[in-house]
Parts: C-alpha cells; sequence; structure tokens
C-alpha cells in the first residue's frame, strides 16, 4: 500500500514513531513526506494530514501568513464594528410634520424643555405635585379642546394611599400616602370595554432635572395623546395614558394607579416608557409574561424596532440592580405589558447632567414613531379584548440591527435549535464514523485539542483576574470608566495573548510534524462542538437567547462546507481567507452588536455600583467572555499561520505598556467636560443622630455628614480636593442599630460599607419629624401589638430588629407579613404627596423569653428633600468643595431610634 492512501492522522503519527525509533529511517521517509503527490493531497482531504513543511511549489502546502491574517482579523472587526456603530447611531430625521396626525418631535422636546425647566421633582415638592401636575393638566386640556369629535377623552387626578412589599433590593416595604396620578383617557364617543395602558413618570429622584428619567417620555406620551385625539380614525379601544409621579420612590405611583383606580379593570396590556440612559434608541427589554401576540404586536406596528429577548433574560436574571413599573402591573395588575427604555449613555443618568438639551431630537422623533404606531396597532387590534387567550408561552424574538424583527414562539426556537443540533451531529459523526484505524487518531486529536481550548481559556481568564485583582488592590479601579479603550488595550489583550501563547505552545510541543491544514480543521470542529454544546445546555434549560448559540452554528458551518473544497486544494490561502470571513459575517456582526449593547449597559452601572464589588474584576470578566467567544472560529488561524511570533510580542508590549499607565494613574476616571461628563456619584446626608433607650432617655446624640460614595474607589480621588474626609473619620457601625444606625434612604446597605462620617452641628429642620408610640397590647394569640404614630416630611425610612428571643410576626403593612431586607433587619420605604394625615401603623411581636434590653428596637429616618430644609451651611460649604468630575447629591435628615 502506498503511503498517500493510508489515513493522514494515522500516517502522521506512524511517521513520528518511526523517526523516534530510528532517525535513518525517517530521513529515508522525508523526500516522500515532501513530494505534493495527488495521493497525499487526496489523503488530507479525507481529514488527514500533510507536514508543514512548505513543498518548493507552493500551493496547498504554503502556511497562511501571519501578517496577512493579523492585519485581515483586524480590518475585519474594525469594519464590523464600524457597521454596528452605523446602526445603532441612525436615528430618525425629519423636517416639519406634514400632518396633525403624524408625531412631532418638536413639539414633543417643547413639552420636554418645560418640564424639566421647573427643576427636580421628588414626590411631595411643590415642583411634582403642583407644578408640573398643573403643566400636565394645561396640556391635556389644550389636546382635548382640538381633538377630533369622534373621541372622548376623560381627565382623572388621582391621590392614592397604599402599601406593598417587593424582593428587590434585598427586600422591603413600601407605603405610600396621597400621591399624584394624572390619568387620560382617550376612548371612541361610544366609550369602550377594553383598553391598552401607556404608563410614564413625571416625578425624578432628588437633585437632577430628571430628562430622560422620565421627563422625555411624559412628553411623548403627551405627543401620542396629541396625535391620537386629532386622528380622524376611529379606535375599537380605550387608550389610557398614566403620568405617574411616584416611580422614583420605588414603583408607588403605579401600584396606587393598578390596584385601586378604576380605570385600571379595563386595562388588557401596557407600554411602559423608561430609561437607563440619555438619547439613543429606546431598547424594548421586557415583554409578556407569556404574551406573544404583545411581540408580534410589535413587529408588525414598530417603524424603527430595536428589540431583543437577550436583554429581556439578561435583566429579569436580577444581574442588573434596577426595576421597573412593569414589574408592578405584571406582578399586581397580572397585565401583560411591553417594556422599553433608553439605554444610552447612562454615565448621567440620575444626575445634573440628565438635562433636556442632552436627547436628540432624532431619539424622541424614533420613540413617538413606535410608541404611537403600536398604541394605535393595539388599541384596534381584535386581540387586546380576550388577550388572556393568546397567553402560551414565550417569544425568541431579535430586531436584524434596527431594521426589521424576527420573532418566533420559543417552542419553534427549540425545535430549530434541536435541529441545528442533528446537522452537528451528522457533520461530526461522519468523521468519526469512518473505520477505526482513520479515526482513532481524528478522536485523540480532537479531545486534546478540546481540553487545549478549555485550558486556554480558562487561564486567559485567569490572568485578566489577576490583572484586575492587583488594579484593584493598589486602588486603581475604574481607570476604563471615562477612556474605555483602556480596558480594551489592558485586559482585551491580555486575554488574546493567552489563547494564542497556549495554542502557540501546542502547535509546537504537541502537534509535532502535523498537517496545517488537519490542526485548522480540527480546531474549528471543536469551535463548532463547544457552540453546539451551549445550544444544548441553554436550550433545555428553556432559555430563549438559545438562539444566538444556534447562528453561531449555523452560518461557520454553511461556510465550511462552501470553503472546504478550495481548502483541500489549496490551503490556507488569501481566497480561503475572504471567503471564510464573508461566511461569518452575521455571527460576527450580530455578536458585536449584542457585546456593544452590554458595555453600554455594564459600564456606567459599574461606576455606580457600590463598595462591595471589584468593577475590573467584573468588566475583565466580561471581556474574556466576549474574547472566547470572538476567538471561537479564529482559532483555527493561529494552526493555519505560519507564525504568532509577532503578534504575541504586540498584544504583550500593549498590555504592559498600558497596565505601566494604568498602575501610573495615567487614565484618571471621571470627566467634568461639559460635552460628555463622568461624574462620581456621592451622596452627602447632615444628619443628626439620637438614641433612646428603654427608658426613653437619650442615650446617644451625635450630628454630622454622613458620605457615601457609590463606586468601588471610594472617597481616594476626592480626599486630596478635600483633606478632611479621609480614612480617621470612617464611620463606625452601631452594631445594636437595624442597618448600622445609619439613615439609609434605600436598602442598600450590603452594596455599600464603606462611608465616612464628618463631625458637624446640629440640624433642625421645620418640619420636624415626630414619632411615638399610641398603644401597647397583649393580644389573645400571646403577643405583644404596639401601634406607632409618625409625621413629617414627604420621605422616611423605618428600621426594625426585633431583639433575640423576640419575633416579628404580622405587621399592618404590606401584606401583612413582614418582609426581612438583607441582613436580617426590616426597612420600609414611607413617602407622600403635599398633604398627609398622620401615618399610624402597627407592629406584632411574639415573646418567647423577656429580655431587659426590650424586644424591639425601631429607627425612623426622615429625609428632606425639598424646601429650605433640605439645605443647611455646612452640607452647602462642603458640597462647594467637591471637585467638577463629580455629582454630589445633597439632603438633610434626622434620625431617632427607640427601644420597646
Amino acid at each position: 500500500m502506498e503511503l498517500g492512501s493510508e489515513s493522514a492522522a494515522v500516517r502522521r503519527h506512524r511517521v513520528g514513531g518511526e523517526r523516534r525509533e530510528d532517525p535513518a529511517a525517517a530521513a529515508a521517509l522525508q523526500p516522500e513526506r515532501e513530494a505534493p503527490a495527488p495521493a497525499s493531497l487526496g489523503a488530507a482531504g479525507r481529514g488527514g494530514a500533510r507536514t508543514r513543511k512548505r513543498s518548493p511549489g507552493g500551493g496547498a502546502g504554503t502556511g497562511l501568513s501571519e501578517a496577512r491574517a493579523v492585519l485581515g482579523l483586524a480590518l475585519y472587526l474594525l469594519a464590523l464594528r464600524a457597521l454596528v456603530q452605523l446602526s445603532l447611531q441612525r436615528l430618525v430625521l425629519r423636517g416639519p410634520a406634514g400632518s396633525l396626525e403624524e408625531f412631532d418631535a418638536r413639539q414633543a422636546r417643547d413639552y420636554l424643555e418645560h418640564i424639566t425647566s421647573i427643576g427636580p421633582r421628588t414626590t411631595g415638592s411643590p415642583e411634582n405635585e403642583v407644578l408640573t401636575v398643573r403643566y400636565l393638566l394645561e396640556q391635556i386640556k389644550l389636546i382635548q379642546d382640538q381633538s377630533n369629535s369622534i373621541h372622548k377623552i376623560a381627565v382623572d387626578v388621582q391621590r392614592p394611599t397604599g402599601t406593598f412589599s417587593l424582593d428587590f433590593l434585598g427586600g422591603f416595604t413600601s407605603y405610600y400616602d396621597n400621591i399624584t396620578n394624572v390619568v387620560v383617557k382617550l376612548e371612541p364617543r361610544g366609550g369602550a370595554q377594553h383598553a391598552v395602558l401607556a404608563n410614564c413618570h413625571f416625578d425624578s429622584v432628588p437633585n437632577s432635572p430628571g430628562a430622560s428619567d422620565d421627563a422625555v417620555s411624559c412628553s411623548v406620551m403627551l405627543e401620542v395623546l396629541r396625535v391620537l385625539s386629532a386622528s380622524s380614525e376611529a379606535l375599537r379601544h380605550a387608550v389610557i395614558f398614566l403620568f405617574n409621579g411616584a416611580e422614583e420612590n420605588i414603583l408607588q405611583a403605579s401600584h396606587g394607579f393598578i390596584t385601586q383606580h378604576p380605570w385600571a379593570s379595563s386595562v388588557r396590556a401596557f407600554i411602559n416608557l423608561e430609561a437607563a440612559g440619555v438619547g439613543g434608541k429606546e431598547l424594548v427589554f421586557q415583554t409578556g409574561p407569556e404574551n406573544p401576540w404583545l411581540v408580534q404586536a410589535y413587529v408588525s406596528a414598530a417603524k424603527h424596532p430595536f428589540a431583543s429577548v437577550v436583554a429581556q433574560e439578561v435583566f429579569q436574571s436580577g444581574i442588573i440592580p434596577s426595576d421597573t413599573d412593569f414589574r408592578i402591573y405584571r406582578d399586581f395588575g397580572n397585565i401583560p405589558g411591553i417594556d422599553l427604555a433608553f439605554i444610552e449613555n447612562g454615565y448621567i443618568y440620575h444626575t445634573k447632567y440628565d438635562t433636556a438639551d442632552r436627547i436628540p431630537t432624532g431619539s424622541i422623533q424614533r420613540a413617538g414613531d413606535n410608541i404611537l404606531a403600536v398604541l394605535k396597532y393595539l388599541a384596534t387590534s381584535d386581540m387586546l379584548a380576550s388577550s388572556s387567550k393568546y397567553q402560551h408561552g414565550h417569544m425568541v424574538f431579535f430586531d436584524v440591527f434596527g431594521l426589521f424583527v424576527i420573532a418566533y414562539p420559543s417552542r419553534v426556537g427549540s425545535i430549530i435549535n434541536y435541529m441545528v443540533v442533528m446537522a452537528v451531529v451528522l457533520y461530526l459523526g461522519k468523521k468519526l464514523l469512518q473505520p477505526k484505524q482513520k479515526t482513532a487518531h481524528y478522536a485523540k486529536d480532537f479531545f486534546c485539542g478540546l481540553g487545549i481550548t478549555l485550558i486556554s481559556w480558562f487561564t486567559s481568564l485567569i490572568t485578566v483576574l489577576i490583572i484586575a485583582v492587583f488594579i484593584s488592590l493598589i486602588g486603581r479601579s475604574l481607570s476604563w470608566y471615562n477612556h474605555f479603550y483602556v480596558s480594551v488595550c489592558l485586559y482585551g489583550t491580555a486575554a488574546v495573548a493567552k489563547i494564542i501563547f497556549i495554542h502557540t505552545l501546542a502547535k509546537r510541543f504537541y502537534y509535532v510534524n502535523t498537517s496545517d491544514q488537519y490542526l485548522g480543521e480540527i480546531f474549528f470542529d471543536i469551535s463548532l462542538f463547544v457552540h453546539c454544546v451551549s445550544l444544548i445546555t441553554l436550550t433545555y434549560q428553556g432559555l430563549c437567547l438559545a438562539f444566538i448559540s444556534a447562528i453561531w452554528i449555523a452560518f461557520p458551518l454553511l461556510t465550511k462546507l462552501f470553503v472546504q473544497k478550495d481548502f483541500k486544494q489549496h490551503g490556507a490561502g488569501g481566497k480561503f481567507l475572504v471567503f471564510y470571513l464573508v461566511g461569518m459575517f452575521i455571527p460576527y456582526l450580530y455578536a458585536l452588536y449584542l457585546i456593544w449593547a452590554v458595555f453600554e449597559m455594564f459600564t456606567p452601572i459599574l461606576g455606580r455600583s457600590g463598595t462591595q464589588i471589584p468593577p475590573d474584576v467584573v468588566l475583565a470578566s466580561i471581556l474574556a467572555g466576549c474574547i472566547m467567544i470572538l476567538s471561537s472560529y479564529f482559532i483555527n488561524f493561529i494552526y493555519l499561520a505560519k507564525s504568532t511570533k509577532k503578534t504575541l510580542v504586540a498584544l504583550t508590549l500593549v498590555c504592559g505598556i498600558t497596565f505601566l499607565l494604568v498602575c501610573s494613574g495615567t487614565f484618571f476616571p471621571y470627566s467634568s467636560d461639559p460635552a460628555s461628563p463622568k461624574p462620581k456619584r456621592v451622596f452627602l446626608q447632615h444628619i443628626t443622630r439620637a438614641f433612646h433607650d428603654l427608658d426613653g432617655n437619650v442615650v446617644k446624640r451625635d450630628s454630622g455628614i454622613w458620605i457615601n460614595g457609590f463606586d468601588y474607589t471610594g472617597m481616594s480621588h476626592v480626599t486630596p480636593h478635600i483633606p478632611e474626609i479621609n480614612d480617621t473619620i470612617r464611620a463606625h457601625c452601631e452594631e445594636t442599630a437595624p442597618l448600622c444606625g445609619f439613615p439609609w434612604y434605600l436598602p442598600v446597605h450590603f452594596l455599600i460599607k464603606k462611608n465616612w462620617y464628618l463631625p458637624a452641628l446640629e440640624v433642625s429642620p421645620r418640619n420636624r419629624a415626630h414619632f411615638r408610640l399610641i398603644s401597647k397590647e397583649q393580644t389573645p394569640w400571646d403577643s405583644v401589638r404596639l401601634t406607632f404614630e409618625a409625621t413629617g416630611p414627604s420621605h422616611m425610612s423605618l428600621y426594625i430588629r426585633a431583639h433575640t428571643g423576640a419575633v416579628l410576626t404580622q405587621w399592618s403593612l404590606g401584606n401583612g407579613t413582614p418582609v426581612t431586607s438583607k441582613g436580617g433587619d426590616y426597612f420600609v420605604f414611607y413617602s407622600h404627596g403635599l398633604q398627609a394625615s398622620a401615618w399610624q401603623f402597627w407592629i406584632e411581636v411574639q415573646v418567647s423569653e423577656e429580655q431587659p434590653e426590650g424586644m424591639v428596637t425601631v429607627a425612623m429616618a426622615a429625609h428632606y428633600f425639598s424646601g429650605e430644609d433640605k439645605r443647611s451651611p455646612q452640607l452647602d460649604a462642603l458640597k462647594e468643595k467637591f471637585p467638577g468630575w463629580t455629582f454630589p447629591s445633597a439632603w438633610v435628615c434626622t434620625y431617632d431610634l427607640f427601644v420597646f
């Protein structure tokens, strides 16, 4: 039998073995191995191998030029990145509206500028409860006067009071009193039984004008109301526009509407307009639950779609520490809906920079076009009236670069996914089910290559984590926050270099005298297998985002089948490279599209994720994961290329230089650039605390400015500008007090454990908070009921801790069952509108054994967010000292602790 007719894998190992046993024999075989005979080419075509030594004649024996491969891949990825950026920045630019029945972004911008000119609009402030409500009612009245006679408009100002519990932020309970909702119902002249709800909120967080969150959405809704009411086209169902005034109070106003308003019972579906950034495209990031007809409505109606089931499953996983009114309508109203949000430029979300001028008119126009079209579609739909009939499973949905949306039921997606899996099984099975002498070494090389690939990915992750931990330990975290390219140059190059290095070692020392083509094919198959395992796992877990793995299998497999013949005949030449990259266009372009969204969302979040989570570790891990995915079908190029030495040197140099620059502090994390600010967030609370014992005597009293930095760097960058804020004034936890004895506005104590407490004079708000025990009763079921009364400003926080031997069994809040926060204490968020009666509530405590220190500790903090009470001379003076690249949000607090 001729050597060329054997399995190339068998030949490779046999020749290698002969060389180790008898060098002379190996030398005798050398001329035959170098000859590019047709027979040997035929063996290579059957999944076999040639030696890497290039034949004098070139042809299939020629390896891929390192420079050509690197340049080609770099230009390819840059071109894809440019296409992604072009798609994301493609906003609607339109001239003057030609019809009253078209959405006009100029009119919506006028609404937006009027609302934001009022200033920050915290619940309970005159700005929110009076000025904004008055403006909304004035504009609604004008719209009503201009409406078409075929429509009927009703307006109601709701002032609900209620309570509920959520497991968000570790768990807490909310109580609201006399907050404000402005509700408008547009319906046919003869009325309608069913309605679709559009929701926005006009309140803002303290000290922010709240243009994107959420004044722009309310402006869009006003303009949509104007267009629909002026339309000559009759609606089949009603459209309810809810302008809610207490969303930033952790979703209170939406709860008040959906549980108490008489119109709520007619709502069959809703659209919620939110923001996690400023401008750009509005992303559909939640739908349902289990109402695919709503996704189809968006697909059919939206003019400029931007939607992803990936965003939905990531958001609902709880990774992102945020929530929207979508949750309230879903959980308390049992109503399906669509959740949309602007996600770009989250660096200035909830800061003073969230102004109307930063929101492009094109963003307003595209959002208005989409909301108008979808609302009109739903208001004329046959499905809305019987929406419960169409509740059957989840939907896979994703937009194709903003051009259109692909959507299909998840059960269809599962069928497609398993069909793709079968294609891979047939492709790999054909190779593995050949006669044993032809496949033995292929199987061995395949699984060894799989191990090498996994080792390369694991070591690349470990490498970037080691760098990230070191950077965090030396105090250089967030160096990439203002310069994202730094993260790519530091962590991205390290991950790529490590992957290339491991495979280069394998190529040089393990796959000795093995054909480049054979190895290239082996590692392509390995990547296909890894994505197949991922597809099976994700599909089995019922995740709709499994479609990504299907894309990463289908297109590469088709590409492989297309280029296979040319690859066998001519090797990895320029033609192969071009066709291979063209075939990978769809999966790589879509991957970069999703990767952009990931970093657009997560990078700003890491600047406000607290002091306990090292952001460099998180970002480095995400970058390493993205590089593992992107490298999967390019690993074979390492084996096809003649060398990787220059690439490794270049990557190591870039990583090393960036590392030294980061360590030296060259890259400052924050920016006060007016065009693109990236501020550091700081909370300043001027507080006076009083701690009472069991007899009601004050045992401790102090005052100070409590300082919280919302990122991992703490105050390290601020101290050089304000020397008095240093580690000598670190706040100490009061172990016997709930939540360490400090006035947390939100239950985020588990995220922020580095605080500073700068001694200051006492504060004396005019509207002083009062808290007292009204009654103490023994119940027939052997528990103690304590009834309290509290009065104070619009925002108060209640903290409760049951002592040893005591259990909090019931209370008059939420659904009656006490909900603990992280750490075991109880947190109650309270707010009221302009006028509210005294807040009365009770708790029941079951005591198993009497304790001399009492059975329960109750503390109350009062937060002054508006008016003169929110300021103090010392607070203003400290705030002025903060550098321009910070956003210090400041207010006055009082804190009183009692033992019962």
